[in-house]
């Protein structure tokens, strides 16, 4: 019997995409992955208009059949045990795109992606920010030359209202997340 592909799922604070990426949690671990939940730490406490903090972490405990990781010293044995064999941070905010750029490991999400790497396996990322097409542009930039780390294909989600965000398509991340398994980039990257 081949063995589960093991998933980490790594959720940061951009609160009004939980309602898309809880449902592709879902479906990864219907079609039977083993999908280990993360959560920053923001995003694992924050009540928000979106939603209770409780509710989410229940939820994403109950589907994935895993505790939530959602601190620095739950995160760092990610890349020493190997625990997983890809690790998708969606939603991937700007906050985190820039963290990540710079090698900044301050959350439970940036050390599991450093843990992660150190073993040369793929990251794949949501992005979810306001200012793709602003500030973040250059950590995005940065992170497409980066070796095995992945993006979730992305667009303008209102370019009337808000011309410089950008958000993954996340009925493309499953798709996404095997080209990344298989070492390859799902184009196009940008639409």
């Amino acid at each position: 019997m081949k063995e589960k592909i093991k998933v980490g799922f790594a959720l940061t604070g951009s609160f009004c995409t939980f309602s898309e990426v809880i449902p592709v949690i879902a479906a990864l671990a219907d079609e039977g992955y083993d999908v280990q939940p993360v959560m920053s730490g923001f995003a694992y406490a924050t009540d928000t208009r979106f939603g209770k903090a409780a509710d989410f972490v229940g939820q994403l405990e109950s589907i994935c059949g895993h505790k939530v990781i959602h601190t620095i010293s739950e995160a760092e044995p990610i890349g020493p045990k190997k625990l997983m064999d890809i690790l998708v941070v969606a939603p991937c905010t700007g906050n985190t795109l820039g963290k990540l750029a710079v090698g900044i490991a301050d959350t439970s999400v940036t050390m599991a992606v450093k843990s992660h790497l150190r073993n040369q396996r793929p990251v794949l990322l949501a992005a979810s920010t306001n200012d793709a097409l602003g500030n973040a542009s250059k950590n995005i930039g940065s992170l497409l030359n980066y070796k095995n780390i992945y993006f979730v294909p992305m667009g303008q989600d209102d370019p009337g209202a808000k011309p410089r965000s950008m958000v993954a398509d996340f009925s493309k991340l499953i798709p996404a997340m095997e080209a990344a398994l298989a070492n390859t980039q799902l184009q196009p990257i940008f639409f």
